[in-house]
């Protein structure tokens, strides 16, 4: 598996609401498109599982035509898809099955003629976090990822065939990191799936379509390639790199915690000395890690302030102006300055979230309010400078990177104490690294957020990211500022961080599948929210 860095953790920078069903949904349509040899005309979008049960309220519908359009999961334009794709002449078609049973619940095939009139069906699955993947291809079942860039050769399954691909790679210094063949049968039709470590050009692509076999070639960049850098890093030879980001790859918490100690270091400069590492040993088109700890500051605080001044109302209906009111309620309520205003940007980005405006996932969208409300109120009350905001986004980084190597952050698998309760932490260390406090201090910071939100369930209101996801954002935020302060005041958690970890999983995992991200139990079955429920089903 590709090691966990920055942006897995403090992101992917999306259109809200949902990592899994907006985000996800619009990698599988862009992975679907650039398989193409023309651009679309004609598109079919059949929705299996969760996909087809709540495409609405997730704007899974509107994500799936912008990637089949180009558009990112950050573009703005993912609201209005559907006007752009009239605007383009592109014909769509919204099918939702919810007879068929598939494997995976959040599964599409995307079925697309292009402009020359070639017809091709893709299956592709949303992962979880953003990610998706290409699970079928014109009837051959396929495993293609968009962790690596991905190039995949159509061909007859004939003799030397791998050997002509691989002889065209490896003599232009294309490192291959994986290949796999998935045929029809043998002799007959077959796909070659080749994850790359490099670009391949149009030269090296035209050269392997010289072989006879071979009808097609498509090449499919990894996402962080599918806008232009910022800036172009430096590459180090894969040997000289990997010894160095084996040493930094913290498994978990105690050693990140000794790193800290030999180098008299805060746990964001260690962070940031890993994600170093890993970078170098990644694509040189990535963007620098400064250059999107700058975007990733600069979309939190526009997704926490918009709507104080703009309400949003949600896809779904349940939310939208809470933010305002309480903005508007200020010092005349029970808050200090720093509270009510915490409060009031969590809310805020989740009404940006649930109205499909852009966030940041921190850990995920459903958490995505906790960290930003967070540091950007303590910005707001200590002036705090912009790198020192920096730095406490790599601190937070590093906390959900741990959570996510060693338990989970997905509400599906570990409840909301596995969203709410991880992003609580992040910001609970990241807090208390911006005043001061020792690696020591922070990690028994984020213990006692994480055991404060322990056995959290998730409940989604028919099924959207929306309540009582809101409310819980902002209690979460609350909750890292106590636990910042505690642990600023000298007062150690009673388990290390690891051990703390490890008791958030077991509990996850001891949960009741109704109590994860089901929508099967808890508030989702109050019987008001029943019938709200059943009526945006018929709508």
């Amino acid at each position: 598996m590709k090691p966990l860095g920055l942006r897995d953790v403090i992101g992917p920078i999306m259109i809200g609401p949902s990592s899994s069903h907006t985000a996800g949904a619009c990698r599988i349509a862009l992975m679907a498109r650039s398989l193409l040899s023309a651009p679309p005309c004609a598109v079919e979008f059949v929705l299996y599982g969760s996909f087809a049960h709540t495409y609405r309220g997730h704007g899974t519908d509107r994500a799936l035509t912008a990637g089949i359009l180009g558009c990112l999961p950050d573009d703005e334009r993912l609201r209005e898809a559907f006007d752009l794709a009239a605007d383009m002449g592109v014909d769509v078609t919204i099918s939702p099955d919810t007879v068929t049973e598939v494997t995976h619940p959040n599964t599409v095939d995307v079925r697309v003629r292009d402009e020359r009139g070639d017809f091709m069906e893709v299956r592709g699955v949303s992962i979880g976090g953003g990610a998706a993947k290409i699970v079928r291809i014109d009837g051959i079942d396929v495993d293609v990822t968009g962790a690596y860039h991905n190039m995949i050769v159509y061909q007859n399954d004939a003799p030397g065939v791998l050997a002509h691909i691989t002889a065209c790679l490896s003599g232009r210094g294309v490192n291959i990191g994986t290949v796999r063949l998935h045929r029809t049968e043998k002799a007959g039709d077959a796909f070659t799936v080749l994850e790359l470590d490099d670009v391949v050009s149009d030269e090296v692509i035209a050269r392997i379509l010289e072989f006879p076999a071979i009808k097609s070639v498509r090449f499919i960049p990894a996402p962080s390639l599918s806008r232009p850098a910022d800036a172009i890093t430096p590459v180090m030879y894969p040997a000289s790199v990997r010894k160095t980001f084996q040493q930094l790859d913290f498994a978990n918490a105690e050693e990140l915690l000794a790193y800290c100690r030999e180098e008299g270091v805060a746990i964001s400069r260690a962070f940031a000395d890993r994600e170093e590492a890993l970078m170098s040993t990644r694509p040189a088109e990535e963007v620098t890690t400064e250059a999107y700890l700058d975007h990733v500051l600069q979309v939190m605080r526009t997704s926490a302030t918009r709507p104080l001044s703009q309400a949003a109302p949600s896809m779904g209906g349940l939310i939208g102006g809470e933010a305002q009111r309480v903005a508007q309620l200020g010092d005349k309520g029970l808050l200090s300055p720093l509270f009510w205003r915490m409060s009031a940007y969590a809310l805020a980005v989740m009404e940006t979230n649930a109205s499909m405006g852009c966030i940041v996932a921190a850990p995920t969208a459903g958490s995505s309010g906790v960290l930003p409300a967070v540091l950007m109120a303590l910005q707001d009350t200590f002036s705090f400078s912009h790198r020192q905001m920096r730095d406490a986004v790599l601190n937070a980084g590093a906390i959900g990177y741990l959570i996510t190597r060693n338990a989970t952050v997905a509400g599906a698998e570990g409840g909301c104490q596995a969203e709410i309760g991880s992003a609580s932490a992040m910001a609970a260390s990241a807090a208390a690294e911006l005043m001061g406090a020792s690696p020591a201090a922070c990690l028994h910071a984020a213990s006692t957020a994480i055991s404060n939100t322990l056995g959290m369930v998730c409940d989604p209101i028919g099924g959207l990211v929306e309540a009582p996801c809101q409310m819980r954002n902002a209690s979460a935020a609350s909750n890292a500022l106590i636990a910042a302060q505690c642990a600023l005041a000298g007062i150690a958690h009673i388990a290390p961080f690891d051990e703390t970890v490890d008791a958030m999983y077991r509990v996850g995992r001891a949960l009741p599948a109704e109590l994860r991200e089901t929508a099967l139990g808890g508030m989702a079955t109050c019987p008001s929210c029943v019938a709200f429920d059943v009526q945006l089903s018929k709508a």
